[in-house]
């Protein structure tokens, strides 16, 4: 039986969060978000961890991250993502500045994975059943093709008391795939206690169990390969145009839309933790606390 990989999207420098959040310390030792989502992994079956990162931070990343870190209970890669790792014969075009989005970050993990794989935002913390639940389903993949999953949370389970916060909300069928995924700007919790997303100046309700994506997604190695096919396209039509990411959504939605591939979505009931915002980080080390007391983590994970 194949162990699935993670795959830790680690590229982003936190631009919200104005620091290298991925390397910011959360847990009783310093343990980053990163830490617990690889602890998490190991526990649920994965046998290796991929970072995507930038060689402006690959020192540090390195020095921290390493396999002796884990105490060797899970094998470590690093690939890179930049600026100009574009399709033969494309160059960057003036003013672009930021990498090319999440799905191009996935893109560049091609060469290091075989096997079925998770991909992680490296500052989200999804907790212990998420990568449990995704593992399982990795793993009875073997060879298919074309049949991908993700988790999704509901969406009262993943907002920010500190502003307002960007999630991608699922259409799901009574098969419980996915049909659509459409990016929600500005969500909030409003005085009056409703959800709501501020779509051009409107207030449009959202449901407190609305399934959102938390860029938590399972795929086969075939997904490298359409990807790569269809970012040409994409970038003809998006190049110039500074501030267009390919994101993984992009992506999916096209492999759905064509009929290409199906994507199942696993529910979680668990509380997302993250720190879109620096005053977030305080509410994250207090629930790590919290779940360190009633045993779910070891006071010291690499101990």
């Amino acid at each position: 039986m194949v162990k699935p990989t993670l795959l830790v999207l680690a590229a982003g420098m936190g631009s919200r969060y104005g620091s290298l959040k991925q390397m910011d310390g959360v847990g009783p030792n310093n343990e980053a978000i990163i830490d617990y989502s690889v602890y998490d992994a190991i526990r649920a079956g994965f046998g290796k961890v991929v970072f995507v990162i930038r060689h402006s931070f690959e020192k540090e990343f390195r020095e921290v991250f390493s396999a002796e870190r884990f105490g060797g209970r899970i094998a470590v890669e690093f690939v890179f993502q930049e600026l100009d790792y574009l399709p033969e014969g494309a160059s960057v075009p003036e003013g672009r500045v930021k990498p090319w989005g999440t799905n191009h970050a996935v893109m560049m993990a091609a060469d290091a994975v075989h096997e079925p794989f998770a991909v992680i935002n490296a500052d989200d913390f999804y907790g212990a059943e998420a990568y449990k639940t995704i593992g399982d389903y990795l793993t009875q993949l073997g060879d298919s093709r074309n049949s991908y999953c993700m988790v999704a949370y509901d969406l009262n389970k993943t907002l920010s008391e500190n502003g307002t916060v960007s999630r991608g909300v699922c259409g799901v069928d009574s098969k419980g795939d996915l049909t659509s995924m459409v990016e929600r700007t500005q969500i909030e919790r409003m005085p009056d206690g409703r959800i709501v997303f501020h779509d051009n100046g409107a207030d449009e309700p959202l449901a407190e169990d609305t399934p959102v994506s938390m860029n938590l997604f399972g795929f086969t190695p075939d997904f490298f390969t359409y990807s790569k096919e269809y970012f040409k396209v994409w970038f003809e039509a998006n190049k110039d145009n500074v501030k267009s990411e390919f994101y993984i959504p992009t992506m999916v939605n096209k492999l759905i839309g064509d009929g290409t591939a199906t994507l199942r979505v696993l529910r979680s009931a668990a509380q997302w933790h993250g720190v879109t915002y620096k005053e977030d980080k305080p509410a994250l080390m207090a629930a790590i606390e919290k779940m360190i007391a009633e045993g779910k983590y070891p006071r010291n994970l690499w101990a």
